[in-house]
């Protein structure tokens, strides 16, 4: 499966306050239409020397004319720094943290309610939403 593909990096930098190394992911891939991303993290993983769960890669791009693909990589040290700095939606991606249960409408409803107080008021309203009497 993994036959013809070529993964570059460019722009390679040590991360060292958010224990990562990030860089920029040229893949090649001539004859298929796209490469997964777990096929790229365990090609990362082979190449660095980790685990496939400390890598997170996204934002991936196909150019005009298929064959060639551009996105970031980050390599971290360990899984405590992956899910301490990348955002939700991408450990979710991941399968790592639960999506938000909430509605669309609950959480502006209750957007729309804190805004009607200030300072700690705010804080306690969030913290127990009880509906107002008659």
């Amino acid at each position: 499966m993994s036959d013809g593909v070529t993964i570059r990096t460019r722009k390679f930098l040590t991360n060292r306050l958010l224990s990562r190394k990030q860089m920029v992911l040229e893949v090649l891939h001539p004859g298929r239409p796209n490469v997964s991303k777990q096929e790229l993290m365990e090609k990362l993983a082979k190449t660095y020397k980790t685990d496939a769960q400390n890598i997170a890669v996204f934002g991936f791009r196909t150019h005009f004319g298929g064959g060639r693909s551009t996105g970031f990589a980050s390599v971290y040290d360990s899984l405590d720094a992956l899910k301490k700095v990348e955002p939700k939606y991408r450990l979710v991606r991941k399968g790592m943290a639960e999506a938000q249960k909430t509605a669309r409408k609950q959480r502006k409803e209750r957007k729309n309610r804190a805004k009607k107080f200030r300072g700690t008021k705010k804080a306690k309203m969030s913290a127990n939403p009880e509906k107002k009497g008659k």
